[in-house]
C-alpha cells in the first residue's frame, strides 16, 4: 500500500476530461485517474487555497461528518475494474463507504487524512517516472517530465479497462 499525494489536475485542452495526478509519498510511481469537470474544479480549489463564500458539496461532506461527529481517518484507493477506479472512506472504528475517488480526495484534502493506494491497485495502474528530488540532471527530469505528458496527451480512460478473458 502506498500513501499518494494529489500533484494536480491536468486539463488541456479545455475539452478533455481532467486527469488527477496522485504520487507516492515514499516513491516514484504516479496514479492518473480521469475524473469529473466538478470533482476537478473542488480539487483544484482546494489545492490553491481558494476558500468560496459558501461551502460547496465536498465542504459540506466534511461539515457532516463533523456535524455527526464522525472521524475521517482515510481514504483508501481499493480496486481499479475496466478502467475504473473504486476508492472507500474509512471512519473510525473501521466504518467504509463507498466512494468515487475524485470525491473522496477532494474530501480528504478537506479533512487533511491521508490517501492510501492499494498495491495491486498502484500494480496495475501506477506509472514509474524519476524522483524529483533525485540528484539527476535537470535535463533528464525535464526529458522525463515532458514524456509523461506526451503519455497523458496519448491515452484515454479506456486504454486503463482490461482486456480479454473473465
Amino acid at each position: 500500500m502506498g500513501e499518494m499525494r494529489v500533484v494536480g489536475i491536468r486539463v488541456e485542452p479545455p475539452q478533455s476530461q481532467p486527469v488527477l495526478l496522485l504520487r507516492e509519498v515514499s516513491g516514484e510511481r504516479y496514479l492518473p485517474i480521469w475524473i469529473g469537470q466538478s470533482e476537478a474544479a473542488s480539487i483544484a480549489l482546494k489545492q490553491k487555497g481558494v476558500e468560496p463564500p459558501r461551502p460547496l458539496t465536498h465542504d459540506l461532506i466534511v461539515n457532516l461528518i463533523t456535524a455527526f461527529n464522525q472521524e475521517l481517518v482515510e481514504i483508501r484507493i481499493v480496486d481499479m475494474q475496466e478502467g475504473t477506479f473504486y476508492a472507500e472512506m474509512v471512519f473510525s472504528g473501521d466504518l467504509r463507504v463507498s466512494a468515487r475517488p475524485s470525491d473522496a480526495v477532494a474530501v480528504a484534502m478537506r479533512a487533511d487524512v491521508p490517501i492510501i493506494a492499494e498495491e495491486a491497485v498502484l500494480t496495475e495502474a501506477g506509472l514509474l517516472i524519476p524522483d524529483e528530488d533525485s540528484d539527476e540532471g535537470d535535463e533528464v527530469k525535464e526529458d522525463e517530465v515532458e514524456k509523461f505528458k506526451e503519455f497523458l496527451d496519448s491515452v484515454s480512460p479506456d486504454d486503463f479497462k482490461a482486456s480479454g478473458g473473465a
